[in-house]
């Protein structure tokens, strides 16, 4: 999923930054969704090795994403054996954004890698609303598709919710149809399927036996992609939920008080150690390019939390990358066997 990336130092900002310049960065930044970048090795080390220095632990999404992944390739695998029926996933590409190229070509890879047929339709950057209507509506009556993935951003001359609304909410692998969140939202029912980057976060914390029951919980970024499910998913966890976006007043004193912060501004290195309560679980969605003369590419990766900062204060914290993105992936792999085996009646 695309969005904007901010570049700026490559190093967290000094401590003598004025509270309210602080503040006034995140006046201006809550609320822009982040996206999921290849994992890279050498930084996991890098940033694993800092936290051993430390009394926080490090969340590894890497190796839990590769955990889900292993058990939903034993159960695609299974199914196939009982039932004949391979799980399907249908992506549209409108345009040419190397970005979302990159970030569809890793989906297909994903597919691949635990037995998922992948099918993908790529349009030219001038095609028409219709034109791409027309392919959710084969893939919607097409039984072998079980999701279907319209990859995020559309052509600035298409209406995005018509496109999102159209997919079927049977076949709404994203969990973006309005149905979905509006599930989400209500206490007693139930979302088909949930939206893959909120459902990683909360997944995370499961797989580490972290308590959500009872804590204070504050999300960073009132975002339809994450902040917002994300809120709601914590919600429903019976967490005491608090959402810091671009009209917040005070908004260090009220991430102060958190248990588990989920932060997914775009905005990097925005959340300094000081704002952070000590014991406190970090899982950081943001990924932002920062300038670095020392590597290749000229930058490197950095989420919105300072993290150098974080992991002498927090107990837990998810590394930028190499924390929520690969779990991104992964619920969109088990989003897609779940619709499979909701469809074939298949336990």
């Amino acid at each position: 999923m695309a969005s904007s990336l901010f570049f700026t130092h490559s190093h967290c900002y000094s401590s003598s930054t004025s509270s309210s310049s602080l503040v006034f960065r995140l006046h201006r930044q809550l609320g822009v969704a982040p996206t999921s970048l290849r994992l890279s090795s050498s930084h996991v080390a890098n940033v694993a090795a800092m936290a051993m220095d430390s009394s926080a632990k490090l969340i590894d999404g890497k190796a839990v994403a590769k955990q889900i992944r292993d058990e939903i390739t034993a159960e695609v695998s299974r199914m196939r054996e009982a039932t004949g029926v391979i799980p399907g996933l249908a992506v549209i590409l409108v345009g040419d954004r190397k970005d979302s190229a990159t970030y569809v070509r890793n989906k297909k890879k994903a597919c691949e890698s635990v037995g998922i047929n992948s099918l993908e339709a790529n349009l030219p950057e001038d095609s028409t609303e219709e034109e791409v209507l027309n392919y959710i509506s084969g893939y919607n009556d097409d039984p072998s598709v079980h999701g279907i993935l319209v990859q995020l951003p559309l052509p600035s001359h298409m209406n995005e919710q018509n496109i999102l609304n159209a997919v079927r909410i049977e076949k709404d692998v994203d969990g973006f149809h309005p149905l979905n969140i509006g599930r989400l939202a209500m206490r007693g029912r139930d979302p088909l399927f949930v939206p893959c980057t909120p459902k990683g976060c909360i997944e995370l914390l499961h797989r580490y036996n972290i308590s959500i029951k009872g804590k204070r919980a504050v999300v960073i970024g009132r975002s339809n992609i994450v902040g917002m499910p994300a809120a709601l998913l914590l919600q429903r966890e019976d967490a005491t939920v608090s959402i810091v976006h671009s009209r917040t007043s005070n908004p260090e004193e009220i991430i102060r008080q958190a248990d588990i912060i989920i932060s997914a501004v775009g905005k990097a290195n925005m959340v300094r150690g000081s704002w952070i309560k000590p014991g406190a679980v970090i899982i950081d969605v943001g990924i932002n390019p920062v300038d670095d003369p020392n590597s290749p590419r000229g930058y490197k990766l950095v989420g919105d939390v300072c993290y150098e900062e974080a992991i002498k204060v927090a107990s837990a914290v998810t590394p930028v990358p190499g924390g929520v993105g690969p779990m991104t992936i992964a619920m969109l792999l088990q989003n897609t066997l779940i619709s499979a085996k909701r469809v074939h009646n298949f336990e």
